[in-house]
């Protein structure tokens, strides 16, 4: 009935029927990948060397940074190949790295961004006592155990998903190997691949969001309470940047899994281009524009260079 998955081969359908416009396709996608390449490493460069940011809110944007270099780097790598070539083929053992390592990268990046959201509720809500609550070294045991965390449960699911079989020349109608589109396409008993994925997406994945969630709304509440202009002016400054990436990547998350359950193909690519390459892009140039601290750190290594030519 079909190949052993070891044997397999999938076609990726990726952005194949754009034959005519190949070039300038590759180009732009190449581009916007050495922008966020640039952007991002330019804020693990600016938080690493700059001692006014060795604080945990700045910590934990340099571990968004880092995956925001790694998860467009697992999609767009085999894409932009694709483009080139005109080859559709990708190796089972390709795809399966695909899943492991994007999912291992994406709920990284939503567990890093719940951290975020309790650290802007400790500095607002709890200002005084938030050097006691919040340290470097706290941060680093949180961040290590999210990014192992993280490992254990995605390479549980490749494990699992490496049970599955599959018609032959099975064909992904995406841009890249999705762990859901692996699972609808198999013709495996799909229980447990489904049960697993559920039971983290119900108490993980929601615990994420209510932490999230709630911390913004005791944030809100506590700004409404500040009566100077200016102390509420600052407040906002300090968590905007952080709400306006979390709505971008949940809001880009949730229609990228509507979309995999959809026939629209062209919607389809048109949001996973837009949460696996756009999103991480959007991510440092939000941060920089509203982070007077960024700035500051930035114009100090401009002037260093300035001044050594």
């Amino acid at each position: 009935m079909g190949n052993q998955t070891s044997q397999s081969e999938f076609v990726l359908l990726g952005l194949s029927d754009l034959t005519d416009s190949r070039i300038p396709v590759f180009l732009l996608i190449l581009l916007i990948y050495v922008a966020t390449l640039v952007g991002n490493l330019l804020i693990i460069f600016l938080v690493a060397s700059d001692f006014h940011l060795h604080t945990p809110m700045y910590f934990f944007l340099g571990n968004l940074s880092v995956l925001d270099i790694f998860t467009p780097s697992v999609s767009a790598s085999h894409l932009s190949f694709s483009i080139c070539t005109g080859n559709r083929l990708i190796s089972y053992p390709t795809c399966i790295t695909q899943v492991f390592l994007f999912t291992w990268f994406a709920s990284t990046e939503s567990s890093i961004l719940t951290a975020m959201s309790y650290d802007r509720y400790v500095a607002i809500c709890h200002p005084l006592r938030y050097t006691t609550m919040i340290n470097i070294q706290l941060c680093v045991r949180i961040a290590l155990f999210f990014w192992i965390f993280r490992f254990v449960c995605c390479f549980i699911h490749t494990l699992c998903a490496l049970r599955m079989a599959f018609p032959d020349h099975t064909t992904i109608p995406g841009l890249f190997c999705e762990l859901y589109q692996l699972i609808q396409l198999s013709y495996s008993d799909p229980f447990l691949n489904y049960l697993l994925l559920y039971f983290e997406s119900v108490s993980i994945g929601v615990t994420s969001f209510l932490i999230t969630f709630l911390s913004y709304v005791y944030i809100f509440k506590t700004i409404l309470k500040i009566t100077l202009k200016d102390g509420r002016r600052k407040a906002y400054s300090t968590c905007s940047s952080h709400l306006v990436v979390v709505f971008i990547f949940y809001g880009a998350g949730l229609f990228n899994y509507f979309q995999l359950q959809t026939k629209n193909f062209l919607a389809g690519r048109m949001i996973s281009v837009f949460y696996t390459v756009i999103t991480p892009l959007l991510n440092p140039i939000i941060y920089s524009l509203r982070n007077n601290d960024l700035k500051g750190a930035l114009r100090k290594v401009l002037s260093r260079i300035g001044s050594t030519l």
